[in-house]
């Protein structure tokens, strides 16, 4: 078996089948210029004898999905050649990017069910996919008298574009743990407290958090009451029946915290003008509520 994090080094050129092109082959290339970048890609009907490259989606070889036999994922879903590269090539990707080999698994295989089954299975199956439907948009019109291949190459540069905003969604997710870990560590009576805002739920919906508090883009500070892991919508600890969509001007006194502005109604948010503010209205919901 081959060792994706380590994986062959990659040619100067590839190929693949001409003609009409569709997200599979076009991601394909996205991902090879990821890895090597400036690599140029042929595109034809035939693999010339002799030629000294990675071949993909065409030929029926290692990287096609078109010959009898070709490889299916252990859920049922098909292969199609943007999932045989990222199987060979995902891990290493993810490894250049700051991830430790460890999580890099883990987490190509998490983009390999989120992002390119959809594809793969819609290349297969004629299933149909927004993104699949973007990417063919790139190929001329029927009645268009110009060639495909540099349209081939429009469609790959956009998919690049989407290929790396995607892959930098992971590492995002990876620095948020760090920081949203290091603040739990520091909790107090319930309540996590973010000097800056990260994604937090997939580290304290698991937590004995309660509440967390951090900086609004819309000034002053924010809480939100931390969903139950249970995953059906319930909260921990919700903010007070009687604060939800209380006017501003009577909030402060209603909730007994100086600086309240806002309960959102649904009693997930309050919205405070300082720091200290904020977590005040999450201590005096938890004695409220009986979360203590």
């Amino acid at each position: 078996m081959q060792n994706t994090l380590s994986p062959e080094p990659l040619p100067a050129q590839a190929m693949t089948h001409g003609g009409k092109f569709h997200a599979d082959d076009v991601f394909s290339a996205a991902l090879l210029r990821l890895l090597r970048p400036g690599l140029r890609i042929r595109r034809g009907f035939r693999v010339p004898e002799g030629f000294d490259g990675l071949v993909f989606d065409i030929g029926g070889g290692r990287f096609d999905h078109h010959q009898k036999g070709a490889p299916v994922r252990a859920n049922g879903v098909p292969y199609a050649s943007f999932g045989l590269l990222w199987q060979a090539y995902g891990p290493a990707v993810l490894v250049a990017g700051g991830l430790p080999p460890e999580e890099a698994e883990e987490e190509a295989a998490r983009f390999d069910e989120s992002f390119i089954q959809p594809l793969d299975r819609d290349d297969n199956t004629g299933c149909g996919h927004p993104v699949a439907e973007i990417i063919a948009s790139f190929n001329p019109a029927w009645d268009a008298d110009i060639p495909s291949d540099g349209c081939f190459e429009q469609a790959a540069a956009f998919a690049g574009v989407i290929l790396e905003k995607r892959l930098g969604l992971i590492y995002a997710a990876r620095r948020a743990k760090a920081l949203v870990e290091q603040a739990l560590a520091r909790m107090q009576d319930g309540v996590v407290v973010l000097e800056r805002f990260a994604p937090w739920k997939g580290v304290l919906v698991p937590s004995a958090a309660r509440f967390v508090v951090y900086p609004s883009q819309r000034g002053g500070w924010s809480a939100q009451a931390v969903p139950a892991e249970n995953g059906n919508g319930a909260l921990k600890c919700p903010f007070p029946d009687s604060w939800a969509g209380c006017p501003e001007p009577e909030l402060p006194a209603l909730s007994g915290v100086p600086g309240l502005t806002f309960c959102h109604n649904s009693r997930f948010l309050v919205s405070a003008k300082t720091k200290e503010g904020a977590v005040a209205a999450c201590r005096a919901a938890q004695r409220e509520q009986g979360c203590l």
